[in-house]
């Protein structure tokens, strides 16, 4: 299976001015601790290196903002090349080189934003270019690293992981990715609350159950006989009814496409009407209404969403199909089409299609859930895994899918339990070993289609829910790729990093009873970042 298009430094571009401004006080730091690394490295990287120099050098004699920072940021992401080139399953044709270009881009191309800022600046570099369709899976360069030893782990986060911040009850799981060993456990097996770390669970589901490459479809039918059309939702959480969509379906481009198709068969007045039966079981999550999820509709716009922020919290419209085809009944009038004011209905197996809008594929939508850590969408990714599997697809449903779909692919489900995709129910149980497995599995090069699992992790220091963490450290940026949790008495990381050797791991940490959630996930963050600069050996 060929995966579409990975993209997970569509969020970088907001934020490369900022990290630079915290990197270039501690290159100096940086460097001195980095140099047995960099001097092992330097053969390979080497070529590189000067490639890099040609794309940054400037025309003038001056250097602009925008590439000294992004000078600055290839300095501190240099640092790791030599660690990164063998760590797979980013080598040269993959996600770290795409890193590295963004880091000296100098134009206007690369991949796309993920949207968490819709006021970058114009004058901001560029993110990275997409990642190659397939990344490479692990080889055998990524195991020639000399993988830690149990014990000096153990030496290096036992005290880091017995912090007071990090609360009453604290479980942890660091596995070699490319042989699916545990180099560390504590209380690997005990499940706790996972918040959204659970989102890593959803996004192996749905791209096992339903591939990489599938997408949602909205659609509109002309009921036979009649002057109905009908709008059909066909559960994509990323239809967008703003001018410019980007990537995303356009509730727009298909009301233009279904006037048109009107208009030929001389149709200007219509009777609209909505369809939302592709999902069941209530809208509204069990913990009740909430900014950070709209009630879940297999027709939806902008997520619901009353204001013009694409990720975050915000207010939501109680009703998302019904407010999304009043949209789109405005749409139609504006193209010269009358309509009367939409109500539900169900389209007939004896309908025309007149039009349609498709998602990007899933893969798209993993990376965004995870680098954002979208609800609306880990939702709608779990539904889609009960609709792939023949469930119900409901809250209850979706959850039950997830674990079934996982079930099969043998992982370690003891104490675990879901209620919902999105990790927001307080009842649902993971633990770090489940954690550790689905990272696993996401790299396992036989899998190709889980990679945007851990493509889509936000990247500390530069994206996503980690964008604003790790300031102050020189081991985490751009290495530590991880899922942030966070719920009242909850937090949670679970991700990847390079280490020091240069080999892959992946790590869960999970904690409960914390009090102070600031002081907390800085305990998180050391904790991960302790982990990528220990050789421990």
């Amino acid at each position: 299976m060929v995966v579409p298009e990975l993209r997970a430094w569509r969020a970088a571009r907001p934020h490369v001015v900022r990290v630079a401004r915290a990197v270039q006080p501690r290159v100096t730091r940086v460097v001195r601790a980095a140099r047995p690394r960099v001097r092992r490295a330097a053969q390979s990287v080497r070529p590189r290196l000067v490639r890099v120099a040609q794309a940054v050098r400037p025309r003038s004699g001056r250097i602009t903002t925008p590439q000294l920072t992004a000078v600055a940021a290839t300095a501190g992401l240099a640092l790791a090349v030599g660690a990164v080139t063998v760590a797979g399953p980013w080598d040269s044709t993959g996600q770290r080189t795409a890193e590295r270009d963004w880091a000296a881009s100098r134009d206007r191309q690369g991949g796309a934003d993920h949207g968490r800022n819709a006021d970058t600046s114009p004058t901001s570099p560029a993110p990275a270019p997409s990642a190659a369709s397939v990344l490479t899976g692990l080889g055998s360069a990524t195991s020639a690293a000399p993988a830690p030893d149990g014990k000096a782990l153990a030496t290096a986060l036992d005290r880091l992981l017995g912090v007071p911040a990090l609360g009453t009850r604290r479980t942890a799981v660091v596995v070699d990715v490319a042989t699916g060993g545990r180099l560390y456990g504590k209380e690997a097996g005990t499940a706790q609350t996972p918040a959204s770390t659970t989102k890593i669970a959803t996004a192996v589901a749905v791209l096992s159950a339903a591939g990489a490459d599938h997408r949602l479809v909205t659609r509109t039918v002309l009921e036979p006989g009649t002057k109905e059309v009908v709008l059909v939702g066909g559960g994509d959480p990323t239809l967008t009814a703003r001018k410019d969509a980007g990537e995303w379906a356009s509730l727009r481009t298909l009301a233009d496409d279904t006037a048109k198709a009107l208009k030929a068969r001389h149709l200007d007045e219509v009777t609209l009407s909505y369809d939302t039966s592709l999902y069941s079981g209530p809208a509204v999550h069990p913990i009740g209404p909430n900014p950070n999820l709209a009630p879940v509709s297999a027709l939806t716009a902008d997520e619901g969403r009353t204001d013009a922020s694409t990720s975050g919290p915000a207010a939501r419209t109680a009703d998302p199909a019904a407010d999304a085809a009043g949209t789109f009944a405005d749409l139609l009038r504006a193209k010269g089409i009358d309509t009367t004011s939409p109500g539900p209905s169900r389209a007939t197996s004896g309908s025309q299609a007149l039009a349609s809008v498709s998602s990007p594929p899933l893969s798209a939508l993993v990376e965004r859930m995870l680098t954002n850590s979208d609800n609306d969408i880990a939702e709608a990714m779990a539904r889609q895994v009960a609709v792939v599997t023949g469930r119900k697809p409901s809250f209850g449903g979706g959850a039950g899918a997830i674990d079934a779909q996982l079930r099969k692919l043998g992982l370690p489900l003891a104490g675990a339990h879901f209620t919902d995709g999105s990790g927001l129910n307080r009842d649902d149980r993971l633990t770090a070993d489940l954690l550790t497995a689905l990272l696993v599995q996401a790299g396992d090069p036989a899998r190709p289609e889980l990679r945007p699992v851990l493509t889509g992790l936000p990247v500390a220091g530069f994206t996503g829910t980690l964008s604003d963490r790790y300031t102050d450290d020189s081991s985490g940026p751009g290495v530590v790729r991880a899922k942030t949790g966070t719920l009242t008495g909850v937090n949670t990381l679970a991700g990847t990093v390079v280490d020091a050797d240069g080999r892959l791991l992946a790590f869960a940490f999970l904690a409960s009873g914390t009090s102070d959630p600031m002081a907390a996930q800085s305990a998180l963050d050391d904790t991960a970042s302790a982990l990528a600069g220990c050789g421990c050996r």
